[in-house]
């Protein structure tokens, strides 16, 4: 259920209705895609993608600090519920965005990123503490599925008063969007409610800490780095995550922007194929864990990653929205296998019975995050600078071509080691 409620902000708020909203408010006869921010031009697509590396940078500084107090005082329910509310009371604050509040709406929506990828971590951690090694990748892939599923209900709900206003009696053409950012607000926070009812909060680990908590993450973060450096098959696999996350992640950030502005899809066309997208993705996450359970979750990692690569490499070539359906449909089957399979993959590779698990996720989310801000950085650095949003998805192709590389070698070196269990 926190899956179902926080995904909504995944899809109306990075996805769909806020970047063709912003996109569309941003874009003027006068100025372009130039807008002023804090005194400053930029790109408007360029500013939305430094926003978002900020917001990522800012949880990944955050984490190594909050995950160390959570560990010691085994409050990671708390921190996943602050994170939440922080998220979901951004989103709303979403709903007075125009051009006139331009840093104040920027601000909500790096804030909304901060609460939505720091909460991540906390309930990551809690993967291994309900389910066992042999249904981790079930559990993983459902939440998955819940979290696409929720949010193509909300996205449809939202979609009624974006497609027929007048039905409504609604008159500002701005006013469906900025209803669609509030109503992520409160579904995010209501349907959390229930998750912070039934999971159970963290053991204190006051024992395991010699060291002041606040620096103490960093430490921690430290020693899981050095633990982890002597885990062979774990350091291969993060050094893949690591190097495709930022390929997948940066897509699934940019793919709405690059949709309105390269191709001039109009919002209803492109809630129409995300829509597409989310729901494939069911069938992707669900698939995953199946052949996961055949063929060996590393196998199949690679098959997903290569199916990203040429995706990305696909994106270039792109002329018309027709071009952008086929690939957004191959990129849907792929989200939900990739995103499901890393996260119960990381987890198996975890050594048993550790304490501290808040800590391990930790690391595996700053990897992420870290991994992201490269990525989005990247992105909008390369468009400042070519004013092209394909050159730097090309960009992108060469960190799917080095994540697949490794993948293969970490397959390799699996089978000389012959684990008691594949991951």
């Amino acid at each position: 259920m926190f899956d179902w409620a926080n995904s909504s902000y995944n899809l109306v708020i990075t996805s769909t209705i806020f970047p063709a909203y912003y996109v569309a408010i941003t874009t003027n006869p006068q100025n372009g895609d130039k807008v002023t921010f804090f005194g400053r031009q930029y790109v408007n697509t360029v500013l939305s993608n430094y926003v978002l590396a900020v917001s990522y940078m800012i949880v990944a500084l955050l984490l190594p600090i909050l995950t160390s107090i959570a560990d010691y005082r085994g409050s990671k329910k708390t921190y996943l519920q602050c994170f939440t509310w922080l998220g979901s009371l951004a989103c709303c604050g979403l709903y007075f965005f125009n051009l006139s509040t331009l840093e104040t709406g920027m601000i909500c929506f790096g804030l909304a990123t901060i609460g939505y990828c720091g909460g991540f971590v906390f309930y990551n951690s809690y993967l291994p503490q309900i389910a066992t090694v042999d249904q981790q990748d079930a559990v993983s892939a459902k939440g998955f599925i819940y979290g696409y599923i929720g949010s193509v209900v909300l996205q449809v709900i939202c979609f009624v008063f974006v497609l027929s206003p007048s039905t409504f009696g609604i008159t500002d053409e701005t006013f469906p969007a900025r209803l669609s950012f509030l109503l992520v607000g409160v579904w995010w926070i209501g349907f959390a409610l229930i998750a912070f009812h039934i999971l159970p909060k963290g053991t204190p680990n006051a024992g395991a800490h010699n060291y002041n908590v606040i620096t103490g993450g960093f430490k921690e973060l430290a020693k899981v780095s050095r633990n982890v450096s002597k885990m062979p098959l774990l350091k291969r696999f993060l050094v893949a995550f690591f190097f495709y996350s930022v390929g997948v992640q940066t897509i699934m950030l940019v793919a709405a922007n690059f949709a309105a502005k390269e191709l001039h899809m109009s919002e209803e066309s492109l809630i129409a194929i995300i829509l597409t997208i989310q729901l494939v993705a069911v069938g992707g996450a669900i698939a995953a864990s199946k052949l996961s359970q055949k063929y060996g979750n590393v196998r199949v990692l690679i098959v997903i990653v290569f199916i990203w690569a040429l995706s990305c490499a696909m994106e270039y070539l792109i002329q018309t929205p027709q071009q952008f359906y086929v690939v957004a449909g191959i990129v849907g089957l792929a989200m939900g296998g990739i995103q499901s399979l890393s996260r119960s993959t990381y987890s198996k590779y975890l050594p048993p019975n550790i304490p501290d698990t808040a800590s391990y996720f930790s690391f595996y989310d700053v990897t992420e995050k870290v991994s992201i801000v490269i990525g989005l950085f990247s992105f909008g650095f390369v468009e400042s600078i070519t004013n092209n949003m394909r050159n730097s998805a090309l960009v992108l192709d060469v960190f799917f071509v080095a994540g697949l590389a490794l993948l293969i070698s970490l397959f390799v070196t699996e089978r000389k080691m012959a684990r008691p269990y594949q991951a």
